[in-house]
């Protein structure tokens, strides 16, 4: 039976709870999106509500093209970039995006997070990217669905299912997965990862990359054919 837009509301409202709660959003910054594909129905945080004060009733459901089909409130101003990114990446139906201060401090600096150890390899299939810088004309215009495409952009030649983060350039992180709980536990990730990457550095700053056999050895037996990590049927 195909879940309800209450339902998906349900989902995305815990998922928002949690990111306040994991300490990865303060204030209003971020959001949580999910994206029910048979339904066509996107939804997500209404825009500058506090997460304290969050209801499902509040979460706005829409279409893709933004079109509002249930809520009263505005939606998140970083809304056209999740459409921008459902329409383009198949097999994303949640999407978080976060300020988290490791991973938005990489993205300050311009700079991709690269992948030094088994913690990262066990959720991203190499460095997460950081995007171009957005252009003057790309500002001053549709800003958030450029943010998208700027995205979008980066990812040419990248599966976005095997690296499900990326950094956008002087921005923050955008994450995504097949599941809103999925999305979350990324978005958690991506903030280890970025701490882990800087100390590491910190210690020694000629690190070099994990090796590529391990890198894939890592990924692949939790995401790849015939992935053998966890327990079948568990999520």
């Amino acid at each position: 039976m195909a879940r309800t837009i209450e339902q998906l509301r349900k989902e995305v409202l815990t998922a928002n709870i949690e990111i306040f709660r994991r300490g990865l959003a303060q204030f209003t910054f971020g959001n949580v999106s999910g994206f029910d594909r048979e339904r066509g129905v996107v939804v997500i945080k209404p825009s500058g509500v506090p997460y304290a004060k969050l209801t499902a009733k509040m979460l706005v459901a829409c279409d893709l093209n933004g079109k509002v089909a249930r809520g009263a409130l505005r939606p998140s101003s970083d809304l056209p970039t999740h459409l921008v990114l459902y329409r383009a990446f198949a097999g994303v139906n949640a999407i978080v995006h976060t300020h988290s201060p490791h991973a938005t401090a990489w993205a300050q600096a311009g700079r991709e997070i690269p992948c030094f150890g088994t913690t990262h390899a066990d959720h991203f299939h190499g460095s997460v990217p950081v995007t171009d810088a957005m252009t003057a004309r790309e500002i001053s215009g549709d800003y958030e669905a450029n943010t998208g495409h700027v995205i979008v952009r980066r990812f040419k030649g990248i599966d976005p299912l095997q690296v499900p983060a990326v950094l956008v350039r002087s921005h923050a992180s955008f994450v995504w997965g097949s599941t809103v709980g999925k999305a979350v536990e990324y978005a958690d990730v991506l903030e280890t990862v970025a701490r882990l990457a800087m100390e590491t550095l910190a210690i020694n700053p000629k690190a070099a990359p994990i090796a590529q056999p391990l890198l894939n050895r890592h990924f692949l037996r939790k995401h790849g054919p015939g992935a053998y990590y966890g327990q079948p049927g568990m999520k």
